[in-house]
């Protein structure tokens, strides 16, 4: 059985709820991952480094170039009469929708600005001033840590994934490893736990997934062919 519910599987549904509840319970997990990146009087490393402002920078360029492309190949079909990768206005609304909607509005503008979570450089467990709080546990002290707006960038390329029909599983394996290679980096870097990137994915692919049903439904065959 491939029970779907809002266009993604109920395993799914079921993982990602496993995953916030652990999380939840157990913030040790937390504390340990970004010990492997934190070193005593050096603090984290990798934060500056080539690699890390470079995909840290990479964000936005990555988004606005698949952004313009998807609006100049729906010209190019408009203009021409074309149809070229099936791809129509319905499908260029649902790839910004995703963006704005759960990159935009829903982790940047509500979650991290309101939840006051501090990130791991911030904390007095990786040699700062700010007190840990556990993942879900909104804080008073003005930390932008949950949950990652980067993590939530890159992954809304998820909405990609969902469109494919054609060379799916590559479209999914570049999408999937970007993100985890944004994620790495933020962790790495102090910039977010582990959670923070875990519970921005999720929302990226429960945001995909239930735009893609409102949009498309889940057996749209014809209007998401492409």
């Amino acid at each position: 059985m491939n029970k779907k519910i809002l266009c993604i599987p109920a395993a799914a549904w079921g993982a990602m709820a496993v995953t916030a509840l652990l999380l939840y319970l157990f913030p040790q997990i937390d504390i340990a991952v970004s010990s492997l990146f934190y070193t005593p009087g050096e603090g984290f490393e990798q934060g500056g480094t080539i690699w890390e402002r470079f995909v840290y920078q990479s964000v936005g360029v990555v988004l606005v170039a698949i952004y313009i492309a998807a609006l100049l190949l729906w010209l190019f079909n408009r203009i021409r009469g074309r149809n070229l990768l099936a791809f129509n206005g319905k499908k260029l609304l649902y790839i910004l929708l995703v963006g704005a909607l759960g990159s935009g509005i829903f982790v940047n503008l509500v979650l991290k600005q309101n939840w006051g979570r501090p990130r791991p450089d911030q904390t007095t467990l990786f040699g700062s001033d700010r007190h840990f709080t556990p993942a879900f546990v909104m804080s008073d002290q003005r930390g932008k840590s949950f949950s990652s707006g980067h993590t939530s960038g890159a992954f809304a390329l998820l909405a990609l994934i969902f469109l494919a029909r054609r060379h799916r599983g590559s479209v999914a394996f570049a999408v999937i490893s970007y993100g985890a290679v944004v994620s790495l980096a933020r962790i790495a870097a102090g910039g977010h736990f582990f959670s923070d990137v875990m519970v921005s994915i999720m929302i990226m692919y429960i945001v995909s997934g239930v735009l893609y049903a409102r949009l498309f439904g889940c057996n749209g065959a014809s209007d998401a062919e492409g």
